[in-house]
């Protein structure tokens, strides 16, 4: 509906219910009064569709502004998202690796222990076999010791000082005691004295055949006396001897296969025997 026909309206209105008394000029000022009043009103309503549609406007701007930025949030999201599967990938993949590693480390480590346990058995057994070797170390250490001592003793009976030096020696041949005798003589010696048990001993485990010794009691029956010259002090002597049998054993010769301790013998001296000379 435009304008004019609102007043128009206006005017017929106004004019049925008028008195019919007011003039032909008061009418058009009303008239005027009612234009003006529409005009404002367009005004208003113009000014008020104006602003609505700048509201609507900044509305639709604000609108699509917070679309957009909700799209780029979405999208950015979306690439986190994928950041983030990607990263659980990696961190799956890495976790299968250690996974994989620690059991192999575990496989690793049940072996070492049991490595370990078995080089602590050997190490206890070797400790038994050490104990064991150390005992018996100690045994042998006290033997050398007391063979020691006496091969010491030994030697301090056979090595004389340089007055009188000692060495023993055998011919091949047999003779009598008196022949024995002198054949040592000749070559600077005599017939061995056997005065103490470790010389007895000493020359009883070298010697492998009946030889003469130089002991007799060819002065006086039954007074045993050395080459030197000197008493008999210990005997070693078979079972049984010496005897004198049929009052002719004067002599002595040892015999090695008898024990080393107690092989003397007494025989008459004009029998053979091997020579054996100290020096």
């Amino acid at each position: 509906m435009d304008i004019e026909d609102i007043y128009q309206n206006v005017d017929r209105r106004n004019i049925k219910n008028s008195t019919g008394h007011q003039t032909q000029s008061h009418d058009q000022d009303e008239r005027k009064d009612l234009k003006h009043r529409g005009s404002r009103c367009l005004v208003l309503i113009t000014a008020s569709l104006g602003i609505i549609c700048v509201l609507l406007l900044v509305f639709i701007i604000l609108l699509n502004i917070s679309i957009t930025a909700e799209r780029d949030l979405i999208k950015s999201y979306k690439n986190t998202a994928e950041e983030l599967n990607q990263t659980i990938n990696v961190l799956q993949d890495n976790n299968t690796e250690l996974m994989t590693e620690k059991h192999q480390l575990q496989d690793n480590f049940s072996s070492l222990s049991q490595k370990k346990l078995e080089q602590e058995t050997r190490v206890k057994d070797l400790t038994a076999e050490k104990k064991q070797l150390q005992g018996s170390l100690d045994s042998l250490s006290q033997k050398k010791q007391e063979l020691e001592s006496k091969v010491r003793s030994l030697s301090d009976e056979l090595n004389m000082d340089a007055s009188k030096r000692v060495c023993f020696f055998m011919p091949n041949e047999e003779k009598s005691w008196s022949e024995s005798r002198q054949y040592c003589r000749d070559r600077g010696a005599d017939l061995v004295i056997i005065n103490t048990e470790e010389k007895q001993r000493f020359i009883s485990s070298f010697i492998k055949e009946r030889v003469w010794i130089g002991l007799s009691d060819t002065e006086q029956e039954g007074n045993m006396k050395w080459v030197d010259n000197t008493a008999m002090k210990q005997g070693f002597w078979l079972k049984g001897e010496p005897n004198n049998q049929d009052g002719n054993e004067d002599c002595i010769e040892l015999i090695p296969s008898h024990p080393v301790l107690n092989n003397w013998n007494d025989l008459p001296c004009s029998q053979k025997k091997k020579v054996f000379c100290e020096k």
